[in-house]
C-alpha cells in the first residue's frame, strides 16, 4: 500500500505511524537533529521557556518520543508523564534518563485515547504529536479533556507555509532529502516521505490555531520559528 493510500483514512494513518515510528526509533534523534539543522533542540528549550512548567505542577508530555521535552518539564520540577504509543520510543526514552532530571513516569498509550480522569494536568506539551494525529479534531478534544481548568497547552510541530511557491519548494525539498536518509537508513525512500506528506494534509499554523479554539481552548496563539517553518502553539482551557 502506498504511503498517500496509508494516510487517506484515520485507521490507516494511525496503523501506518504505529508502523513507522517503530521501524525508526533508534534513528529518531539523528533524524530530527539532521532535518532541523541542529535547531530542535532550541525549539523546544524555547517551548518549555514559554509554557513555564513550575514545581509541583502536573505535567503531561505527549507524543514524548526519546523524552527531550518530558525530562525537560522534569528538571522544573514538575510531576511529570511521557506518553507514546511506541513501545520501543518509549524504552528508549527510559534508558536516556539524564543525570538532574528527576523521576518522570512514562507510559505506552494512544494519545487521543488517554488512561487519564478529566482535568489531569496543569501542562500538557508535544513536540510533532499534532501533525501525526489521525484524527486533529479528535486529538485536541481529548487533550482539552484531561486538561485542568486554567491549564495550558504548548505544541511544538513543522507549519505549513501558506505562500503556495514557498510551500512547493519546502515540500520538494523535505521529500529529496527524507527519500536520501530514508534509503541509506531503512533501505525504503518512503520511510521519511512521511514528514512531507503529512505536512500536506496539516492545516498549518493558523488552521490548528482555528481547530484549537473550536474545541474550546482561550487565548490561541501560534509563534513562528525557522522563518515560519515551524510554529509553536498555545493554547489555554
Amino acid at each position: 500500500m502506498s504511503l498517500r493510500t496509508s494516510l487517506a483514512t484515520p485507521e490507516g494513518k494511525s496503523r501506518y505511524v504505529r508502523r513507522l515510528f517503530a521501524t525508526i526509533a533508534r534513528r529518531y534523534d539523528f533524524i530530527t537533529v539532521a532535518l532541523s539543522y541542529g535547531r530542535d533542540r532550541h525549539w523546544k528549550a524555547r517551548l518549555i521557556r514559554m509554557a513555564g512548567p513550575r514545581p509541583g505542577e502536573c505535567a503531561l508530555d505527549l507524543a514524548c518520543g526519546t523524552g527531550d521535552l518530558t525530562y525537560a518539564l522534569a528538571r522544573r520540577g514538575a510531576k511529570t508523564i511521557g506518553l507514546d504509543v511506541t513501545p520501543e520510543m518509549i524504552e528508549l526514552a527510559c534508558r536516556r534518563r539524564p543525570a538532574g532530571a528527576g523521576q518522570p513516569r512514562f507510559l505506552v498509550a494512544d494519545m487521543t485515547r488517554q488512561p487519564f480522569p478529566d482535568d489531569a494536568f496543569d501542562l500538557i506539551t508535544t513536540g510533532y504529536g499534532l501533525r501525526s494525529a489521525p484524527v486533529l479534531n479528535d486529538a485536541l478534544a481529548e487533550w482539552y479533556r484531561v486538561l485542568k481548568a486554567g491549564g495550558r497547552l504548548f505544541s511544538l510541530d513543522f507549519n505549513r507555509p501558506e505562500h503556495a511557491v514557498v510551500r512547493a519548494v519546502y515540500l520538494c525539498y523535505l521529500t529529496l532529502v527524507g527519500s536520501a536518509f530514508g534509503l541509506v537508513l531503512h533501505g525504503d525512500p518512503d520511510t521519511y516521505r512521511y514528514i512531507p506528506e503529512s505536512i500536506r494534509r496539516y492545516p498549518g499554523a493558523a488552521g490548528v490555531s482555528a481547530a484549537m479554539t473550536r474545541c474550546g481552548f482561550r487565548q490561541v496563539r501560534y509563534t513562528s520559528v525557522f522563518g515560519g517553518l515551524m510554529a509553536i502553539h498555545s493554547g489555554f482551557k
